[in-house]
C-alpha cells in the first residue's frame, strides 16, 4: 500500500521546517510514531477509526 500524497507533502513540510536539524523523512516518521505511541490516547480506538474512515473515503 502506498502512502497518500497528502501525507507525503506533510512529512516533506516537516522535513523542510526542521532543516536546521538535518532531519530525514525517516526520522520525522519515527518521531511521529513515538509521539503517537507515548500519548495518552486509546491507540486501538484511534487506529481503528482512521482505518474505517480511510476505507469509507471520509478521511
Amino acid at each position: 500500500m502506498a502512502v497518500d500524497e497528502e501525507i507525503v507533502r506533510e512529512v516533506d513540510e516537516l522535513v523542510a521546517e526542521c532543516d536546521d536539524l538535518g532531519v530525514s523523512r525517516s526520522e520525522i516518521v519515527k518521531a511521529i510514531l513515538t509521539a503517537f505511541v507515548q500519548s495518552e490516547t486509546n491507540h486501538v480506538e484511534q487506529v481503528r477509526e482512521i482505518i474505517i474512515r480511510k476505507r469509507k473515503g471520509t478521511l
